[in-house]
């Protein structure tokens, strides 16, 4: 148990350190978020139709071009401006990019650029933050404001479909991952994508949004919320799939488990889970 508590002490530590390191940033303005940074000498695909390039890596620099949804473009170098949009942060990068047989150079926003990319079956997928909005919660009777994430499907230059759902916002941008899956066996199901955004440091959330694709179509299912702090608490949320160990034909199991120790340092767990059926075509609650 020595070893432990001794861990507990050091994640302590941690915790304590990266709140140090966030709030020190927060007092000198904007700071970027980790899911725009892009690194140098690397392919990126434009995830904002009609991305603005610049002349100079500031909004207020001559437009010299525009980039439509997929665009690929090679991240030359990150500069040190950053732009803050709604929940936003991210650095301009100088970018080089072909349209035709011309190679053109100049800034783009990193916060136009999707954090994620992947293709299969001749599909571009695409998962980017598209925008920030004002969400009423009623609860506290206050606005708060909201990041909107984003997956798009591009056959060619053609716009196949498009999803939108809520995504993290400040420490929980810290990275993010993008995943093709198999149909997981849901009939009629292509392909299952993943789109994850985590923090870095203790008790910061991480949200995951899986999205079935079929016939041309996404279909977002309920996201999922993940956080924990140590060894103190944990809420787990994941999806048991036909094609996983105690799956179900035609339906999907969302589970929840959440621990947290009482005073006397016992853990005490809770289980739930719900099942929605799928018909090949939508879910619904069982």
């Amino acid at each position: 148990m020595k070893h432990n508590s001794h861990m507990k002490s050091l994640l302590t530590v941690l915790c304590l350190l990266f709140l140090q390191f966030f709030s020190a940033q927060e007092e000198n303005g904007v700071y970027p978020d980790g899911v725009f940074s892009f690194e140098e000498n690397k392919p990126q695909k434009i995830f904002t139709d009609w991305t603005r390039v610049r002349k100079e890596p500031d909004v207020k620099a001559e437009v010299t071009d525009s980039l439509q949804t997929n665009q690929q473009v090679l991240i030359l170098k990150k500069e040190e401006a950053i732009l803050k949009l709604g929940e936003r942060g991210a650095n301009w990068y100088k970018v080089s990019y072909q349209k035709g047989d011309l190679v053109s150079e100049g800034y783009v926003w990193g916060g136009n650029l999707s954090v994620g990319y992947r293709n299969k079956n001749g599909y571009d997928f695409l998962f980017g933050l598209s925008k920030t909005v004002d969400r009423k919660n009623k609860e506290y009777n206050e606005t708060v404001k909201q990041n909107i994430a984003g997956i798009k499907v591009i056959e060619g230059t053609n716009l196949v479909d498009e999803v939108y759902f809520d995504t993290g916002r400040g420490e929980e941008l810290s990275y993010a991952t993008f995943t093709i899956e198999s149909g997981h066996k849901l009939q009629n199901v292509e392909l299952t994508l993943k789109a994850m955004v985590s923090g870095e440091a203790c008790g910061i959330a991480s949200y995951t949004q899986y999205v079935l694709f079929k016939d041309k179509k996404l279909v977002p299912l309920p996201q999922l919320m993940n956080v924990g702090d140590a060894d103190v608490y944990y809420h787990s949320e994941e999806f048991v799939f036909p094609n996983d160990k105690g799956g179900i034909p035609n339906a999907f199991i969302f589970k929840t488990e959440e621990m947290e120790r009482d005073d006397k340092d016992r853990e005490k767990k809770k289980h739930s889970s719900k099942t929605y059926l799928w018909n090949g075509n939508s879910y619904k609650l069982k």
